[in-house]
């Protein structure tokens, strides 16, 4: 039981992970090489794209998506779509898709001569499901070995285990005031029931005994 304890808890651990790993923003140090615009037919991997710009059909089939191609400083590549999420989840409030995507046209640059940007985008990447992270910003930095503190990042989970915190100590507060002092008086309710079943055990015994008569030796 212990060990099924565990493995619920790991996993739960791994979800909370998994989800602010993929919500939370992160920036990346990259060279764009191109931007371009792609006709995307969803389908099982719809889940992992934004809802169309503000103004256009929800419910479209398929609609063009802006892309932005990078290298790294390391030589892989990198390829960001860039979406709008308007006032859905994350809550990014993205709306401005197209002026993003010229900002990121104009930083484009070749690899003898490299403009380092930073790319602050939420999501994965997955060559196999074809899942991109989605750009909602990009700023130009001085090198690629440029350090970024994730301030936002940092004050998110800093509030996060304050709310925890908070909710761990109420529950506590709650349990002893309420739920402990139950279950004493329940455990105390059920002793004496025990005693009393153990006081009509004994006199049933005793008087099934008067009936044997005294026993002969």
């Amino acid at each position: 039981m212990r060990y099924v304890k565990w493995t619920l808890w790991a996993l739960l651990a791994l979800l909370v992970f998994a989800f602010f790993h993929y919500t939370l923003p992160q920036r990346d140090i990259v060279r764009i090489a191109d931007t371009y615009e792609k006709r995307i037919d969803f389908g099982e991997n719809s889940i992992f794209w934004a809802s169309p710009d503000v103004g256009n059909n929800p419910n479209a089939a398929n609609r063009d998506v802006f892309f932005i191609q990078a290298v790294r400083p390391n030589g892989k590549v990198m390829v960001y779509r860039n979406e709008d999420t308007g006032w859905g989840w994350p809550p990014y409030l993205k709306f401005d898709t197209s002026n993003l995507q010229t900002e990121a046209a104009d930083l484009r640059s070749t690899r003898d001569n490299p403009v380092w940007v930073a790319v602050r985008h939420y999501g994965w990447r997955n060559e196999f499901l074809s899942i991109f992270p989605n750009a909602v910003g990009v700023k130009q930095v001085e090198g690629p070995d440029v350090t970024l503190i994730p301030w936002l990042n940092i004050v998110i989970l800093l509030l996060l285990a304050f709310a925890i915190f908070w909710v761990v100590k109420i529950w506590r507060q709650f349990r002893e005031r309420s739920i402990d002092p139950l279950l004493e008086d329940a455990g105390d309710a059920y002793g004496r029931v025990g005693e009393h079943a153990a006081e009509h055990r004994g006199r049933v015994r005793r008087w099934l005994d008067s009936w044997r008569g005294p026993r002969r030796g």
